[in-house]
């Protein structure tokens, strides 16, 4: 509760139904699992990237299994880019997760609002544009912090998609160069 701020975390959920059966959320306690159990959720898709023994992790296992939610994990870096290959991982988790389901990361804010988008442009038929709104302030996104370049790969995705029409697993495949995104969002470049 204190090392991970946890008691933030009491009052304060950030839980947000982003489709049908799928919620976007900030880091949950085992009381708020076993609420989602009751709720009748049935998987976690967790985020964060700490080691198996870290003990919020353990406490998400133990909870989870309690209750019987089926926990995913797929890590998302959350100061820098992930690779290629977490992405795609992430798409994968989206096909195979039962629903209903709940994305988090820490605070649900940054992390969990890429992930939200990715899944709208994956999952449903939301236009671009739309999806992208996950990554604003009304979830409490800023476009200046240290996450500034999951909004500057978004907007690089949706520049591909405006100009081309490409999916988001080809561009992912064949585009997609976290290190000359990186570069480039570094050196201050916008998207147009």
């Amino acid at each position: 509760m204190l090392t991970d701020h946890g008691f933030l975390r009491v009052f304060w959920t950030h839980e947000y139904e982003i489709a049908p059966g799928v919620w976007r959320s900030n880091q949950p306690s085992p009381n708020r699992i076993a609420g989602w159990a009751a709720r009748g959720i049935r998987s976690v898709l967790l985020l964060r990237g700490k080691s198996e023994d870290h003990g919020f992790i353990r406490l998400e296992r133990e909870a989870c299994a309690a209750h019987g939610l089926a926990l995913h994990r797929v890590k998302i870096r959350g100061g820098r880019l992930s690779g290629r290959e977490r992405f795609l991982e992430l798409l994968d988790c989206f096909k195979k997760i039962q629903k209903p389901f709940v994305i988090h990361c820490k605070s649900g804010i940054d992390r969990t609002g890429f992930a939200a988008f990715l899944y709208l442009l994956a999952e449903t038929d939301t236009a671009p544009k739309v999806a992208r709104r996950q990554l604003s302030l009304r979830y409490l996104h800023l476009r200046r912090r240290r996450h500034g370049h999951l909004d500057f790969m978004a907007d690089a995705y949706l520049a591909a998609f405006e100009a081309d029409g490409i999916g988001l697993r080809a561009w992912l495949e064949t585009v997609y160069d976290p290190v000359a995104l990186t570069a480039r969002y570094n050196a201050g470049e916008r998207m147009p």
